[in-house]
C-alpha cells in the first residue's frame, strides 16, 4: 500500500512515528511516506520518503491553522491508500481526507482530553470545556475513521466504548537492538538519568530539588517544553549536580543509558500520565538499570512484577532522594534489579510484537 504518515507537531525523526512505526511499515513492504513540517527539506531515510511543507511559524494558533493546512495539502497532492495522522489537531484535516477517498488512520499517542486538564497554557477555568470539546470531536472523529491506533490498552478500551470502527494498541515499546547491551554493571557511573521531554508535569522540578540531599549526578537529555522552566532551574541549588546533554541521538540516548546506574521516570499524577505507559520506562529496563518511578497503581504493577525498581511520590523530592540513595547504596540489589527488568523488557515489553500488530493492521485494511 501506499501509505501517509501526518505530522504538523512533532520532530521528523519522532522515535514512534518514524523510527518504528514509519521503518517497520516500510520493512513490510510498504511505500511509506512522511509529512512534516520543520522546514529541513525532504529526505529519503530507512527506506521512508519524508516530504518537509515548511516550518512551524508563530504560536500554537498558527501552527494549528497555516502548518495543517500545508501537511493536509501535501496529503492530498500524494494521494496515498491510507493517510495516519499523529496530532488531534489534524482531525478536520483527515476528515477530509477520508472524504477524497483515502482511508485514514488516527495514531493516539495520549489521552488527549484528559491530557488537556494539565496543559498550563490553557486557562484553568476553561480547561474542562476544552476537554470535553476534544472528546467529543474525537469519538465523533473516531467511528468515521477507518481504524484508531492507541498507544496504550486505556486508550483502546476509550475508542472501544465510544464506537470506532476499528482499534488496535500498538504500545510504545522500545527496539531492543538499540538498547539491549552487554554493559558490565562495574563500568558504569554512580549516575542517574532523566531522558525524553522535560517539563513541570513530567517532574523535573522535584528532580532537581532532590539532588542537593544526594552523592550523584543527574545525566538529563531532552526537549524543554516551557522556555522559562530551565532558567529557572538553572538557579536551583541542584543544578551544580547536573549534566545538561540536551537532545540526543539515538547513539547518544544508548551511551547515557549503558553509562548510568539509575533511570528516573516521576511523571506527576496527572490524569494523563497515571495510566500511560512511558517510554522511558521500558528503556531503563531495557539498558538493565533499576528505575525509580511516581507510584501509580499501572507501574506499580509492572515495575513490582518486574521486581526492577522502587515507587515514590514523584512530588515529594525526599522521596526521590532517598530511593537513589537506596539503591546506589546497595550496588548488588541495584544490579539484580537492573538485570530482572531487563529479562522483563525481552519477555514482554519489546517493538517486535507491537510492529507485528501494526503490519497486521495494514493487511486487514488493505484487504
Amino acid at each position: 500500500m501506499k501509505i501517509a504518515h501526518l505530522t504538523s507537531a512533532h520532530p521528523r525523526h519522532d522515535i514512534r512515528i518514524f523510527v518504528k512505526e514509519c521503518a517497520t511499515l516500510a520493512e513490510a513492504g510498504h511505500e511509506v511516506h512522511l509529512i512534516v513540517a520543520d522546514g529541513n527539506s525532504d529526505e529519503i531515510n530507512r527506506g521512508v520518503r519524508l516530504h518537509d511543507v515548511g516550518p512551524k511559524s508563530g504560536g500554537r494558533l498558527s501552527r494549528m491553522t497555516g502548518t495543517v493546512k500545508r501537511v493536509y495539502e501535501k496529503a492530498l497532492q500524494l494521494m496515498p491508500d491510507v493517510a495516519h495522522f499523529h496530532d488531534p489537531e489534524l482531525i478536520p484535516a483527515a476528515l477530509r481526507l477520508q472524504q477524497a477517498g483515502i482511508k485514514v488512520v488516527y495514531d493516539v499517542h495520549e489521552d488527549v482530553p484528559r491530557q488537556v486538564l494539565a496543559k498550563h497554557w490553557i486557562p484553568g477555568m476553561a480547561r474542562p470545556l476544552v476537554s470535553r470539546g476534544v472528546e467529543t470531536l474525537e469519538d465523533y472523529a473516531a467511528r468515521r475513521f477507518d481504524a484508531i491506533v492507541a498507544a496504550t490498552p486505556v486508550i483502546r478500551r476509550r475508542f472501544e466504548e465510544a464506537g470506532a470502527r476499528r482499534v488496535v494498541d500498538v504500545c510504545n515499546y522500545p527496539i531492543l537492538a538499540e538498547l539491549v547491551r552487554d554493559t558490565p554493571w562495574a563500568g558504569r557511573r554512580n549516575e542517574v538519568c532523566y531522558l525524553g521531554g522535560i517539563s513541570r508535569t513530567r517532574g523535573i522540578e522535584p528532580i532537581i530539588a532532590a539532588l542537593p540531599d544526594t552523592d550523584t549526578r543527574l545525566n538529563l537529555a531532552g526537549i524543554w517544553s516551557e522556555p522559562d522552566l530551565k532558567a529557572a532551574l538553572q538557579r536551583e541549588a541542584g543544578w551544580s549536580r547536573v549534566n545538561d546533554l540536551g537532545v540526543l541521538d539515538r547513539a547518544g540516548v544508548a551511551d547515557v543509558l549503558a553509562a548510568s546506574k539509575i533511570g528516573l521516570v516521576t511523571l506527576l499524577p496527572t490524569p494523563s500520565y497515571v495510566e500511560s505507559l512511558p517510554i522511558k520506562l521500558f528503556e531503563y529496563m531495557a539498558a538493565g538499570m533499576p528505575v525509580i518511578a511516581s507510584d501509580f497503581p499501572l507501574w506499580r504493577e509492572i515495575i513490582e512484577d518486574a521486581d526492577c525498581g522502587l515507587l515514590v511520590d514523584p512530588q515529594d523530592p525526599r522521596a526521590i532522594a532517598d530511593a537513589i540513595a537506596q539503591l546506589l547504596g546497595d550496588d548488588e540489589r541495584a544490579r539484580l534489579m537492573g538485570l530482572s527488568g531487563k529479562q522483563a523488557v525481552l519477555a514482554k515489553y519489546s517493538w517486535a510484537a507491537e510492529g507485528a500488530k501494526l503490519v497486521d493492521l495494514y493487511r486487514g485494511l488493505a484487504a
